[in-house]
């Protein structure tokens, strides 16, 4: 955690050293908004990817700094993309991009927190509850999955290129950081004294997991 922390605080850095040089090659008109829609594809540790799409808001502060809102969804449904994380997944985000801006090209770090949710990210064994409780069967347990919704944080790279002045088109790289609450689940076993099948509990303790997230996109400005 502390190591993609580093990675991401890095590359922003060096965006914003690099804003000092080749101030000539500046575009003198610099577009307040930008409105753009991206491809995504986010990697989880499993190695498994998942391809998306989305879109972004920008508002450039001036020629270095800009604050940005995207959001992106994923539609394929995912089996195991991150630990017992499934379903179809969508991320919202909401962050800064800093670095320089040329008359043809861009190079900027980012820093965007916001949240990533699972359609089928909790899954767990509960008993069938029946009220008067006769009739359960001979399995009175059921299987239920509830969505999962999570803090998560992109920390990454930003290359534009700008062939007019109301067009960009961009490539984003870097690392998504997701955190994981600990979860409390039930699992199934057969205790042998009373011949039955009962409910015990095992937590999973929270984690912090890097996703490797690229998007590529186009852009219009005004």
């Amino acid at each position: 955690m502390k190591r993609q922390l580093f990675f991401g605080v890095t590359v922003v850095a060096v965006c914003l050293l690099l804003s000092p040089l080749a101030t000539r090659a500046q575009s003198p008109d610099i577009k307040k908004w930008e409105v753009g829609v991206d491809f995504s594809s986010i990697t989880f540790n499993a190695g498994k990817s998942e391809p998306g799409f989305g879109g972004r808001l920008t508002y450039n502060l001036n020629k270095h700094v800009a604050l940005e809102a995207a959001g992106y969804f994923f539609p394929r449904k995912c089996q195991f993309c991150a630990g017992q994380q499934n379903g179809r997944i969508s991320e919202g985000l909401f962050g800064v991009k800093a670095g320089k801006r040329f008359e043809k090209w861009g190079i900027f770090g980012k820093a965007r927190p916001g949240f990533i949710s699972f359609s089928e990210g909790k899954f767990n064994i509960v008993p069938i509850t029946v009220n008067p409780p006769t009739g359960v069967g001979a399995f009175p347990f059921q299987f239920v999955t509830n969505r999962l919704t999570t803090p998560a944080v992109d920390l990454g790279a930003v290359l534009e290129f700008y062939p007019t002045k109301r067009i960009v088109t961009r490539l984003d790289f870097g690392n998504t950081l997701i955190h994981y609450s600990p979860q409390t689940t039930n699992f199934l076993f057969f205790d042998s004294t009373i011949g039955k099948t009962m409910l015990g509990t095992s937590t999973t303790p929270a984690q912090n997991r890097g996703s490797f997230q690229i998007m590529a996109g186009v852009g219009f400005r005004f």
